[in-house]
């Protein structure tokens, strides 16, 4: 995990920051206040990005701490349906529109019999999770997360154990969920109650196979020889599945760069994407440190795009690999916790696991970081929000009791319904500020998209922490457009949360302070805001 500091140089408003960390303000002239209050920007529709694939508003369920035992599966919950999945969670899951879910894992994978998961529940095995020193009971497994899949309205992305197994478990999956009938492992799956294939089209070939944590780590020689050999199996069984390798598990291992660059050496003609997987946390309290790293995240995923390209070129490769950022989010606020849990009850069941309650603040990154996916929409195609529920989570539950959204929950549903389409690239210039680790960090940040219908989506976040900014919007190019909405995600509190008993203290609210006059906007960014501007034919 990264370490990002705030030194904010002149060009910053303000002289503290609600925090408390210092923000030197310099004797500004009267044209730099103007500056500060004034960002642009242009969009046309010949600056296309690429097109948005859905599955960049995915998120993650791992069999982690309560993400399936009382988060989306608690028998005997007032909502809960004949198989135990709870309604209100289904509900909130549609709410933010997911079209597709990582699933089992996460480091759960590396340890994981996918046999286990499968037939009468009476006779599955209990196992001991390495990855989270915990017990799995596998009551709930593949057919039971199919079917919740559907209800949720998402497809599965599949994860197979790299780890402790290898290629020949990993064809008999996909030969058990994909292939229609005829052959022993797909007459097991109708035998065990589903005639029908669930037909699952994206699968990642293990998780963090470069981390000394992971059960089965590998080298990168090693890795991307498993991957290849696995994939090409997999694939023939099923050559219409795609498949993700494993890159580096953050851009702090000490391999990365040389992993990505051998592995794919070994396996690049048979995956389709590179895994990417990034957590920021902000344990210093800097709020304007902590809301620039999209900066670094935009870094991240622009060195692998090379490096991916870099494999490619020395192999003459016709095909061009794209990017599945398959595991990202804001996760620090559980560490303590999570530590004296473990002391007081190691290899229990779902124990309230990495419940990291999120406040304002980080809300504004997920912002920042979905317009970061968007303006990078060409190459990176598939996105996790990791996790769905309870654990590092945009939803919550209580065993026996609410669900509630949490503050990280809004950005993520406006992109997902919204941000659909072309990407746009829009011209934009803005007042910045400096901090030890990215200059010129812009005080606007924004990206937008190009519906298929004609209408006009910005998504815009205000990372200043004192003043309004009014972003002047050139939309001449479009021709004749009307406003729908401006949707402002703002608290005075950076470091306000949402809980059962009060739900909405952070959540979005419209606002009318836009008019569209010959193809041009005013818009009034609120300090500390994340901003979402529909405009249709």
């Amino acid at each position: 995990m990264v370490s990002f500091s705030c030194n904010m140089n002149v060009h910053a408003v303000g002289n503290k920051s609600p925090e408390g960390n210092a923000c030197i303000e310099g004797n500004k002239t009267e044209k730099e206040e103007k500056i500060m209050k004034k960002a642009t920007m242009i969009l046309d529709r010949d600056f296309a990005v690429g097109k948005v694939d859905p599955r960049m508003y995915g998120s993650f369920i791992e069999h982690l701490g309560r993400a399936v035992y009382g988060g989306i599966y608690e028998p005997g919950h007032p909502t809960a349906d004949k198989n135990g999945f709870r309604q209100d969670v289904i509900d909130k899951v549609r709410e933010l529109g997911i079209p597709i879910v990582r699933y089992p894992g996460g480091n759960f994978v590396s340890g994981f019999n996918w046999e286990d998961s499968v037939g009468p529940r009476e006779l599955r095995p209990k196992r001991l999770d390495l990855a989270w020193f915990t017990t799995e009971t596998n009551e709930v497994g593949l057919h039971e997360f199919a079917d919740w899949a559907k209800k949720a309205g998402s497809e599965i992305m599949y994860a197979v154990n790299l780890g402790t197994r290898g290629a020949d478990a990993a064809r008999n999956i996909v030969e058990y969920a994909n292939h229609k009938s005829g052959s022993y492992w797909s007459d097991m799956r109708i035998k065990n109650g589903a005639k029908d294939p669930f037909n699952i089209k994206l699968w990642c070939l293990g998780n963090e196979m470069d981390g000394p944590w992971q059960m089965g780590h590998k080298t990168a020689y090693e890795y991307g020889r498993a991957a290849n050999e696995a994939g090409k199996m997999m694939k023939w069984v099923d050559p219409s599945i795609e498949l993700v390798a494993c890159g580096s598990a953050s851009h702090a291992m000490p391999t990365y760069g040389s992993w990505e660059y051998q592995m794919l050496d070994e396996c690049y003609e048979t995956v389709d994407y590179v895994s990417l997987h990034r957590y920021y946390g902000n344990p210093t309290n800097d709020t304007p440190g902590f809301l620039a790293r999209s900066m670094d995240l935009d870094d991240f995923i622009k060195e692998v795009v090379a490096i991916c390209d870099a494999v490619g070129g020395k192999k003459h490769a016709k095909k061009k690999l794209n990017l599945s950022f398959d595991e990202w989010n804001v996760w620090y606020h559980s560490s303590e916790q999570d530590k004296e849990i473990w002391k007081g009850d190691k290899w229990g069941r779902a124990l309230p696991l990495l419940e990291d309650i999120y406040n304002f603040e980080d809300a504004l990154l997920a912002g920042a970081i979905l317009i970061t996916f968007l303006k990078n929409a060409d190459r990176v195609k598939v996105a996790c929000l990791a996790q769905l529920v309870n654990v590092i989570a945009p939803i919550m539950t209580r065993n026996g009791g609410g669900v509630w959204a949490q503050t990280i929950f809004y950005p993520m549903m406006h992109a997902s319904r919204y941000g659909r389409g072309t990407a746009l690239r829009p011209i934009l210039t803005s007042p910045v500020y400096d901090c030890e680790d990215y200059e010129k960090v812009p005080l606007v940040d924004a990206a937008a998209t190009l519906g298929d219908d004609g209408s006009v989506t910005i998504f815009a976040i205000n990372r200043d922490l004192k003043e309004d900014i009014t972003l002047a919007c050139d939309l001449r190019a479009f021709g004749d457009l009307k406003p729908v909405e401006h949707i402002v995600l703002h608290h005075d509190d950076v470091k306000a949360i949402n809980t059962e008993d009060n739900p909405d203290e952070v959540a979005p609210s419209k606002v009318r302070n836009s008019k569209l006059d010959d193809g041009k906007m005013n818009v009034k960014l609120p300090a500390l805001s994340w901003n979402v501007i529909r405009l249709s034919k």
